[in-house]
């Protein structure tokens, strides 16, 4: 027999986790975790393209591709990166073309490609800093929402077997998932500033936080505040039901 209290704090708790999981969800697969404002296109029509070229065709070079996002409005994500090029237009049309979006995402081999103080020249000695936030930030989302899902299964068999002790462990999961989840936006902050500083952008470019971030950032709260739900029924529980154990037995 559970309490009502405690059955509520596993509802509400059980609600704060899937929203979690959601937002951090679509953070991860979401290229906007950080984007750059560039100066009104006044770049040739060949620069654009070149720039598009070497952005979507050539090498993986983060010098190449980061001063791509530099100059053409781009976007930077855990899984993808985008620029904003003129579309096709006619001699006819308005001054000012329309933008079109184009997106690369990073293959799994380019994720843990390690990193250098100066992208253009390889035989530099690797940045191991930033080598390890970049890996860190592609790994901690991913062991969040395992932890998570681990956590449903580990609920679930408590449901199946009648018992309350594993709720315990439910609550520690989400404390360790809520920790990667905060760990993944400290990492890509970290690895956006040192990136900043051995490739400076521009002038009159200016850089900002994204939604996908932002939505990182609200699902740790949401696990923690779960964690929470999760440890204090359990732990009440437990201690209600030794109180009236110890009672009978009295």
């Amino acid at each position: 027999m559970v309490d009502n209290r405690y059955a509520t704090a596993l509802v509400i708790g059980s609600v704060l986790s899937l929203l979690a999981t959601v937002y951090l969800s679509v953070a991860v697969g979401t290229q906007h975790w950080y984007q750059y404002s560039s100066p009104p296109v006044k770049h040739k029509a060949s620069n654009a393209t070149e720039l598009k070229g070497e952005f979507i065709n050539g090498d993986f070079d983060e010098m190449k591709y980061s001063g791509a996002m530099f100059r053409l409005n781009g976007t930077l994500g855990l899984w993808w990166r985008c620029i904003m090029v003129p579309g096709q237009s006619h001699w006819y049309d308005a001054p000012d073309p329309k933008l079109e979006t184009w997106c690369v995402s990073f293959t799994l081999p380019q994720q843990f490609t390690s990193k250098y103080r100066h992208s253009e020249d390889n035989n530099e000695e690797e940045d191991l800093l930033r080598t390890y936030l970049w890996r860190c930030q592609f790994l901690l989302p991913l062991v969040s929402l395992a932890l998570v899902f681990l956590s449903v299964h580990v609920g679930v068999c408590a449901c199946l077997c009648r018992t309350f002790t594993p709720i315990l462990g439910v609550g520690v999961l989400h404390l360790l998932a809520g920790l990667c989840s905060l760990g993944t936006v400290c990492c890509f902050l970290a690895g956006v500033d040192l990136l900043h500083q051995y490739s400076r952008p521009p002038e009159g470019v200016e850089g900002s936080l994204g939604w996908s971030l932002y939505l990182a950032l609200i699902s740790f709260p949401l696990q923690m505040m779960a964690a929470a739900l999760f440890l204090w029924a359990a732990r009440s529980h437990r201690k209600n039901y030794t109180r009236m154990t110890a009672y009978r037995v009295a």
